[in-house]
C-alpha cells in the first residue's frame, strides 16, 4: 500500500520537469519579436520619442467654461480689416473678434485686403466657409452678413491703431469712435493690452481662431486631394528661404547661386545686409533664415531618416534646393502634385489654406522659422492632440557653428538643444488659448 503515496509525487515531478524544459527551450523575452508601438510612425524618428515634461491644452475657461450672455444692446458695428498674407490676416482676425466682443460690438464680416504684392485677390468668403463662421460664434458674439438700413451703404469710419505707441487700452482709444459713429473698422495693433480683457473677450477669440474657421467646401476638398496624394506617414516642412525673406533678414550667405544671389539682390531695396562684428551679433540672435542645406543637416541631427516623405509648404520661389533634395529625396510640392490649371489659376491665400490644411494634419509638424503660420498651425495641432511639433533653432545653430563645430559633434550638440525644446513644448502653442500642464 505505498504505491498510493508515490503515484501524486510521480505526477509532480513528471508536470514539474516539463514545465521546467518549456521554460529553458523558450526564447528570453528579449528576443522575442513583438511589435512595440513608437512614439511616431516617422520612420522612427527618435527625436519624436523623447519624453515630454510639459504639454500644452486648450485652457478649461474657455472650452468648458459657461458663456456670458451677450448684452441685449450693441454699441455698434465692427470691421476688421486684414492685410498680409493669409496667415497674417487670420491673426488680425482672431484678434478683431476678441476686440469687438470687448467693446460689445456686433462684428461685420471681415476685410481681406486685396495686394499684389502677395499676388492676392480672394476675401474672406474665397477661404473661409461663412455660414459655418457665423454659426461656431453664436453665443460668442453677433456676426452680420448685411449692415442693416440707415448705415449700410456708409463707409465705416476708420480707426487708425497702427501709429500707437506702446500699449493702449482699446476701451480707452476704440471705444468712444463706436459710440460716435456706430460703425468702424480698424486692423489690431500688436500692442493691444491682452492683460485687461474680461474672460468672454479672451474666450472669444480663442473660439474664432480655433473653432469657428473652416475652409470652404470647395478648398477643403482640394486640400484633401493633395493631403490624400502625399505618400504616408510624411513630415510636413515648413521651409523659409526665398529671396523677400532673405533681403528682409539683412543676412549675407556665402557660396550661393548666381542666381540666388541676384534674386536676393533685386529683393533687397534700401536693406542692405549687416557686415563685420554686426553681421556676427545678428546671426547669433537667430535673425538668419536656415538655408536649405543647414535644414537637411539640421534634421539629420535629429536622426529624421532620410528617405522619410516630406511636403513642402512653402512659397514656389525656394532658393538653393538641391541642398536639400539632394540629402532627403521624397520631397512633396503643391505644383508637383495638383493640377497644374487648378495650381496657377490659384492665389496666395488659396495656396497659403492648402499649406495650413496638409500641415495641421501631417504626422508631424517643422518649422524653420517661427511667423504667423508657424504659431497658427503648432497651436490648432495642439488643440487637436498632435504634439509632433518642433522648430529648428536658428539661433542654437549660429551660435554653434560660430564655435567652430562641426560633423558629429554639432550634430549631437543640436540634437541636445532641440532635445529639451521638445521635452517642454517651445513653441507648441502660445498661451492667450492654451495653458501648460505637467507631465
Amino acid at each position: 500500500m505505498i504505491a498510493s503515496p508515490v503515484k501524486p509525487l510521480f505526477v509532480f515531478v513528471i508536470t514539474f520537469s516539463l514545465l521546467l524544459v518549456i521554460i529553458i527551450l523558450s526564447p528570453s523575452p528579449h528576443f522575442l519579436q513583438i511589435p512595440v508601438p513608437s512614439s511616431s510612425s516617422l520612420g522612427g524618428s527618435v527625436i519624436w520619442s523623447v519624453k515630454r515634461t510639459m504639454e500644452w491644452r486648450p485652457c478649461k475657461w474657455w472650452l468648458q467654461g459657461h458663456l456670458t450672455p451677450l448684452p441685449a444692446q450693441t454699441n455698434g458695428y465692427i470691421r476688421v480689416d486684414c492685410y498680409g498674407g493669409l496667415n497674417q490676416m487670420r491673426r488680425d482676425l482672431c484678434d478683431g473678434v476678441g476686440i469687438a466682443r470687448l467693446l460689445n460690438a456686433t462684428l461685420v464680416l471681415p476685410k481681406f485686403e486685396v495686394a499684389a504684392y502677395w499676388n492676392e485677390s480672394s476675401g474672406f468668403a474665397d477661404v473661409f466657409d461663412v455660414d459655418y463662421f457665423i454659426q461656431k460664434m453664436s453665443g460668442f458674439i453677433n456676426v452680420v452678413k448685411e449692415l442693416p438700413k440707415g448705415i449700410e451703404s456708409k463707409e465705416p469710419f476708420r480707426v487708425d491703431c497702427s501709429k500707437r505707441k506702446g500699449q493702449f487700452d482699446y476701451i480707452e482709444s476704440v471705444l468712444p469712435s463706436l459710440l460716435e459713429h456706430h460703425y468702424i473698422s480698424f486692423t489690431p495693433a500688436m500692442s493691444q493690452r491682452r492683460d485687461r480683457y474680461p474672460q468672454y473677450a479672451k474666450a472669444t477669440l480663442c473660439q474664432a481662431c480655433y473653432s469657428a474657421l473652416r475652409l470652404t467646401s470647395s478648398l477643403e476638398k482640394k486640400a484633401i486631394e493633395l493631403f490624400d496624394a502625399i505618400a504616408k506617414p510624411f513630415l510636413s516642412l515648413h521651409l523659409r528661404f526665398e529671396p523677400d525673406m532673405v533681403a528682409y533678414s539683412q543676412c549675407e550667405y556665402q557660396n550661393l547661386s548666381p542666381s540666388s544671389v541676384s534674386a536676393i539682390e533685386a529683393a533687397r531695396v534700401d536693406r542692405k545686409p549687416w557686415t563685420g562684428e554686426l553681421a556676427q551679433i545678428w546671426r547669433k540672435r537667430g535673425k538668419c533664415p536656415l538655408t536649405p542645406n543647414e535644414t537637411a543637416l539640421m534634421l539629420q541631427s535629429l536622426n529624421v531618416p532620410t528617405n522619410t516623405n516630406i511636403y513642402l509648404a512653402a512659397g514656389d520661389d525656394l532658393m538653393e534646393m538641391e541642398g536639400f533634395t539632394s540629402v532627403y529625396t521624397n520631397v512633396y510640392t503643391k505644383s508637383a502634385l495638383l493640377n497644374r490649371e487648378d495650381f496657377t489659376r490659384m492665389h496666395g491665400n488659396t495656396k497659403a489654406a492648402l499649406d495650413y490644411h496638409v500641415s495641421i494634419s501631417s504626422d508631424a509638424y517643422v518649422a524653420t522659422y517661427f511667423g504667423n503660420m508657424d504659431k497658427i498651425v503648432a497651436a490648432m495641432r495642439t488643440y487637436k492632440g498632435m504634439h509632433n511639433t518642433l522648430f529648428l533653432s536658428r539661433k542654437a545653430f549660429a551660435e554653434l557653428t560660430s564655435q567652430g563645430l562641426g560633423g558629429a559633434e554639432l550634430k549631437s550638440a543640436l540634437w541636445e538643444v532641440h532635445k529639451n525644446d521638445f521635452a517642454i513644448g517651445r513653441g507648441f502653442a502660445l498661451p492667450d488659448c492654451f495653458c501648460e500642464f505637467e507631465l
